[in-house]
């Protein structure tokens, strides 16, 4: 079938995981702004309620994951192949889920204690779960399209951007390929997915030349740095990966250093 099937395969998961991520985060923020207060028990009354459903949701994305690969890798390969499942651990960044989860009132309570009224204290909780929530159906999303491209044998994948506004640090990391057995980098609010290179030779670290210069002209705009090539600066000295003690990779820029572990943003 070739670009055509897997271009619907593509759209079709894009429709499915984006819908998933829609439903759960209006659930998510919906019980977090109906909590008649941010105390202890309303903290435990949200993880309890909220959990559950977070970790269904993540096997859902791994479950839909594994069905786009699979039957992407099929068409690419010619080989008749099927979904065999994929198994995501509750606590995929490593730490209990529950803990992470009352994350968004330890902000508000720190917020509070600094002076903030509680709006913005309750605001920026708020912020905090969104980012958390959408990086778990990220990290499950990654989690299972590593052990769906192990399975088929794959050697090598990019990242393809989402349809819609990509932050330069996907832009430009979508230009490069990746081996399997590494995690794809992301970052909060990341909405790429993996996507298995066709098998045979290592296909180079740079997968997109023109895409790449393309990102190289709009920097050197900002940079008053130009070079046709897209090697100067050299974006491999950039933008790089970080290793996040929960979430994995983790793409970053090169200036920005952390000093220890209470200096990493916990997504």
């Amino acid at each position: 079938m070739g670009e055509a099937l897997q271009a619907a395969l593509a759209d079709r998961y894009d429709t499915l995981t984006g819908g998933l991520r829609d439903r759960l985060l209006t659930f998510v923020l919906a019980a977090f702004d109906g909590l008649g207060s941010y105390r202890d028990a309303a903290a435990a009354e949200f993880v309890a309620r909220v959990v559950p459903v977070v970790l269904a949701t993540q096997q859902q994305m791994g479950a839909v994951t594994d069905a786009y690969l699979t039957a992407l890798i099929a068409d690419m390969t010619g080989q008749a192949i099927s979904p065999a499942g994929v198994e995501l651990s509750d606590a995929l960044r490593g730490t209990p889920p529950e803990e992470v989860y009352r994350r968004p009132f330890v902000q508000t309570w720190t917020d509070l204690a600094d002076g903030k009224d509680f709006l913005d204290a309750r605001a920026q909780g708020r912020t905090r779960l969104l980012s958390i929530t959408e990086t778990d159906l990220q990290l499950a999303r990654t989690h299972a399209a590593q052990q769906s491209m192990k399975r088929s044998g794959a050697k090598f994948f990019r990242r393809r951007m989402s349809g819609g506004k990509n932050c330069a640090l996907c832009t430009i990391a979508s230009t490069q390929r990746y081996r399997v057995e590494n995690l794809m980098p992301i970052h909060p609010g990341c909405h790429c997915k993996p996507e298995p290179l066709p098998a045979g030779r290592d296909p180079g670290q740079i997968i997109d030349e023109s895409l790449l210069r393309e990102a190289h002209d709009a920097i050197a705009r900002d940079t008053g740095s130009s070079d046709r090539g897209g090697r100067a600066p050299d974006y491999r000295q950039i933008i790089i990966t970080r290793e996040h003690g929960e979430i994995g990779p983790l793409l970053a820029v090169r200036r920005q250093n952390f000093t220890g572990p209470e200096d990493i943003p916990a997504a």
